[in-house]
């Protein structure tokens, strides 16, 4: 291997869990990627958890510390998975939203923590890696901050984009931090909805990332339940795509109700009545189980997902207020995140996070954040491109702010028609 190759990693530093590749600017496409939890989840499943622990200047080194080593690890194997020396390696970029970019540095998060909920920084920065706590010392570059908790990530999300956006986009990150964005002709109104880690399966009782053993699908026909897993490993866990097809077959089927419910087998005049057992006192549906593992989805399960879509098509609906658009008037949708497997749009309809229109203008990018690092990396003028397109971003609150909660309770439960079989 040549040693004259200037390699670079890009980092979607997400709140549940990290993506990672090794790309060369010179070839086209990836050289390796890989992917991991964040370890900083022993310290909360989501933002605010975070920032309160963070408050704490012991533990927001512990938090950097184990960040940098699990980052500084998975740059280790990409180079190994490539095939290249670590002198090779020239810099490296990382997206984030505002929290776990604040983290990554080490720096205080109170500002964060509090309202107005400004970041310490909002320009796009190059450091050095060991800025973050890692041993090796390279460049990094950590994207632009816009406000609130809209952060790098959706600014990755946004300028990974392959077609020029038109009035009417409306850019989805269905994340723990689930970030939202809508172009409205002249700019990008974008907001923060708190979703949890449900999209990825984080706080689900049997919940894991999209990694191999994960159920990713699932269909129910008649009786029959069929699950497919990542990489079609035996089943030890479910995903956040794996839940939300759960719930979609389960409202379809009547084994839920609009409010949530998961009936109890005595009122389900089908088979599927065997699947729902008692799991430590709770009822559950029971996707899977073997000698090893036993994968289901529980009522807290179905909650915790009400509450990540109910937050998400609140944000949805408080941008298009702003904007003074209707749902018809959306001409485009782009879906990311890492719930494992490409969302069906009529699954989405289904559990009321989307219109009818949204179902026949969707589209989907697996790694939203990730391939906007990448184009960074092969554009020697990405951070002016950067600078200019965080600019046109505007950042509309939701804390506090009645007309989200308003559209949150209005879309809690699921939609009428989804249960009326």
């Amino acid at each position: 291997m040549s040693s004259s190759r200037r390699l670079h990693i890009a980092f979607d530093l997400g709140t549940t869990t990290i993506a990672a590749s090794l790309v060369d600017p010179e070839v086209p496409g990836r050289l390796a990627v890989a992917g991991a939890l964040n370890p900083q989840r022993q310290w909360g499943a989501d933002v605010l958890a975070r920032l309160t622990a963070a408050a704490v200047p012991e533990t927001r080194t512990a938090m950097q510390l184990a960040l940098a080593r699990e980052m500084q690890r998975l740059a280790e194997d990409l180079l190994s998975a490539g095939e290249a020396k670590l002198a090779e390696l020239a810099g490296v970029a990382v997206a984030g939203n505002p929290a776990m970019e604040h983290l990554a540095l080490g720096l205080p998060v109170a500002s964060l923590a509090h309202p107005p909920f400004r970041p310490l920084f909002t320009e796009g920065k190059t450091v050095s890696t060991r800025d973050l706590g890692w041993t090796i010392d390279v460049p990094a570059y950590l994207f632009p901050l816009p406000g609130g908790f809209v952060g790098g990530d959706l600014v990755a999300f946004l300028f990974g984009l392959e077609e020029e956006p038109q009035a009417g986009s409306l850019y989805l990150d269905m994340g723990t931090n689930a970030e939202i964005a809508l172009y409205d002709g002249t700019r990008f109104l974008a907001t923060s909805a708190a979703a949890g880690p449900a999209f990825e399966g984080g706080n689900l009782r049997c919940g894991m990332p999209a990694l191999p053993g994960a159920v990713a699908k699932v269909a129910i026909e008649g009786d029959r339940v069929r699950i497919s897993t990542v990489a079609n490993a035996p089943a030890t866990g479910i995903c956040g795509s794996g839940a939300l097809d759960t719930v979609t077959a389960l409202l379809g089927c009547g084994v839920i109700d609009r409010t949530g419910r998961l009936l109890p087998p005595g009122e389900i005049p089908s088979n599927l009545a065997n699947r729902v057992q008692e799991v430590d006192g709770k009822l559950a549906f029971v996707l899977h189980r073997d000698a090893r593992s036993l994968v289901y989805l529980g009522q807290e399960d179905i909650r915790a997902l009400q509450l990540a879509k109910g937050a998400l098509r609140a944000g949805i609906d408080v941008l298009m207020a702003k904007a003074g658009l209707t749902f018809d008037q959306l001409t485009r949708v782009v879906l990311t995140g890492s719930f494992g497997a490409v969302l069906s749009p009529d699954g989405l309809k289904t559990v009321g996070i989307f219109t009818e229109n949204m179902v026949k203008i969707t589209g989907f990018i697996r790694e939203g954040a990730l391939a906007g690092a990448e184009r960074l990396i092969g554009d020697p003028d990405g951070p002016a491109k950067l600078a200019k397109l965080a600019g046109e971003v505007r950042v509309i609150p939701l804390s506090g702010t009645p007309l989200f909660e308003k559209h949150f309770l209005a879309h809690m439960d699921f939609p009428k028609a989804a249960g009326d079989r």
